[in-house]
């Protein structure tokens, strides 16, 4: 009996004990090269522990778990712990947010802890543990092709680390993209990394180029570009060997910039420079070539103005055609066929443009110029297409004098001909009669008198249907989310000229776009979780994938230079892809 109430009196004192759960650190100040323990400890046992996300930090070890349950002069004492071994990924003031565990059905916080992330400090180091210095083995290096290049003269930078066959490296991380400020940048492909042989400094390394990137200055002046920074881990050789006389390693981190680039950039040349220069820069070839000159009354042409060479082709305007008045022209289509590598771009551009004839006459196309800065002699080039005739073989005349000038306002008198003098006499009447019956007691009367009574069934029906709609919660959600991605896109059309306004506009039609029809919150939306939807509903990868790429882009083009070309073709890029995701889920 006893014995029974002492295991009661022992259960008792355990719900009477207060909970406690909170997260203990090793120091609260610490060098961006040094690590950090954080230990979440609670006196009672738990369930569903749920670590915050480390924000700001990279997890390098854990979690690992401890549990210890003591008996002293009759009284129990437990203790559970969480632990975590953290590596910062950048300077400041961090936050490591609040984390939870479920204790007898209820749900328990630590508060939040302040940690102070300083520029990373000298960690001393047993002598006898390795054989080499790290410092010495691994370099990080940005090399550009060119340091004083013109404003839209491709220049490349080219991410190369160099480690000597001393270390080992096993994989590496990314701490800081470059930004590329007043810089037009498109990144080269690497398939895979290949180690070879290369000379750093008078010494023979080891040598992985990691990226390229192609840039083309948009202003002149002193611009930087942003260092890459690493986090590699590091196989480091030690004085210690294992029983068969082999050199044992050990695992390191070590951290690695490229270091700031400043390019010179040298404005064009104000000498010499045509009035209609719009900003091409390279060597390319010009022309102005329509699909047929002569056509009948109803028929249409396609003028092609297009570009060819290599140089800036994204980043400059097509000069516009002047046609005369009696030629409808339509907006143009435009193409870009242009393979970017190391050298630059290359390829062509063109727009197409759609002209039907209203007249029948000759009509002339006046000559066009296309000026560009030819970086081979350092001199502007204008090239010039031949005049285009265009003759329509029949269809409503116009006037000798509008004929002859082609161009002339008059081309809207037309020259009346006999079966239309009398085009405006009218042939039918409309007479009423003198005599009109009274409205009080007409059937009309009546007729309206009845029709309040009529419509009440129509009204409780459409009652009980708004009913229906207002109850429909996610149909409404739907619709609503349909409404703005035409309203968000048409804001997008209206805002291309206006760069960061446009992308703002059209990432939100992207956004309501998933939410309409994967029923997907923003908060919730990522690639991985987007990607794993559309497939369930029988997207297409490549649809998926460009989709993906586009919200990306919309981030990024808000702070990086485009043209009125580029923004154009990523709008053009979006119809399409909302069109064809739109068709794949609703197979």
């Amino acid at each position: 009996m006893k014995k029974y109430i002492l295991l009661l009196l022992i259960s008792f004192q355990g719900l009477l004990a207060q909970v406690q759960f909170e997260a203990k650190v090793s120091k609260t100040t610490l060098g961006l090269n040094e690590r950090l323990r954080i230990d979440f400890t609670m006196n009672a046992d738990g369930d569903n522990f749920s670590p915050p996300n480390f924000e700001g930090f990279r997890v390098v070890g854990g979690p690992f778990q401890q549990m210890s349950q003591q008996w002293v002069n009759g009284r129990g004492s437990f203790t559970k712990a969480y632990s975590y071994i953290l590596l910062p990924s950048q300077k400041g003031t961090l936050v490591i947010r609040q984390a939870s565990i479920e204790i007898n059905g209820q749900i328990y916080k630590t508060t939040p802890l302040k940690i102070n992330v300083t520029a990373a400090v000298e960690v001393p180091k047993d002598p006898n543990d390795t054989q080499v210095a790290v410092d010495n083995e691994l370099h990080l290096v940005a090399e550009t092709s060119k340091a004083n290049p013109y404003i839209n003269e491709p220049i490349t930078v080219v991410y190369k680390l160099y480690f000597s066959n001393n270390i080992g490296i096993s994989n590496f991380r990314e701490l800081g993209k470059p930004k590329y400020n007043d810089f037009w940048s498109q990144n080269i492909d690497i398939k895979q990394l290949v180690a070879e042989e290369g000379m750093y400094n008078g010494q023979r390394y080891r040598c992985v180029v990691l990226r390229k990137t192609v840039l083309y200055p948009q202003k002149s002046g002193k611009l930087t570009i942003e260092p890459l920074s690493l986090d590699i881990d590091v196989q480091v050789p030690t004085n210690r060997r294992n029983i068969f006389g082999q050199v044992l390693t050990t695992e390191d981190h070590k951290r690695v910039s490229a270091g700031a680039k400043t390019i010179g950039v040298k404005p064009l040349p104000e000498k010499g420079k045509p009035i209609d220069f719009s900003g091409a820069v390279g060597k390319f070839s010009f022309s102005a070539i329509p699909t047929k000159t002569t056509l009948k009354h109803g028929e249409s042409l396609d003028l092609i103005v297009k570009v060819v060479g290599n140089g800036n082709l994204k980043l400059f305007d097509l000069p516009k055609p002047v046609v005369p008045t009696a030629l409808e022209m339509y907006d143009p289509v435009h193409n870009e066929q242009v393979n970017t590598t190391l050298a630059g771009m290359a390829g062509s551009v063109s727009d197409k443009y759609t002209i039907i004839p209203q007249f029948k006459g000759n009509y002339a196309i006046k000559p066009m110029s296309f000026t560009y800065f030819d970086l081979g002699i350092g001199a502007y080039k204008t090239i010039t297409s031949p005049e285009i005739m265009v003759k329509v073989l029949d269809g409503p005349g116009v006037s000798e004098n509008t004929v002859a000038k082609g161009d002339s306002p008059e081309i809207n008198k037309r020259a009346i001909s006999k079966s239309e003098h009398f085009e405006y006499i009218k042939l039918k009447t409309n007479l009423v009669s003198m005599h009109k019956s009274d409205f009080l007691g007409s059937t009309l009367y009546y007729g309206l008198l009845l029709l309040p009574i009529l419509f009440i069934p129509f009204i409780v029906l459409f009652k009980k249907k708004k009913q229906a709609i207002d109850g429909d919660v996610v149909g409404n959600r739907i619709k609503q989310s349909n409404k703005l991605v035409k309203k968000y896109l048409s804001e997008a059309k209206n805002q291309i000229s206006n760069k960061e306004a446009f992308y703002i506009a059209l990432e939100k039609a992207l956004h309501n776009f998933l939410k309409a029809k994967i029923h997907i919150e923003t908060s919730e939306m990522s690639k991985d979780k987007i990607s794993e939807i559309l497939l369930a509903k029988n997207a297409q990868p490549e649809t998926i994938s460009a989709f993906i790429n586009l919200t990306e882009n919309c981030e990024f083009a808000r702070y990086a230079p485009s043209s009125s070309v580029a923004i154009q073709h990523d709008f053009d890029k979006a119809v399409v892809v909302i069109s064809e995701l739109e068709k794949q889920l609703n197979q």
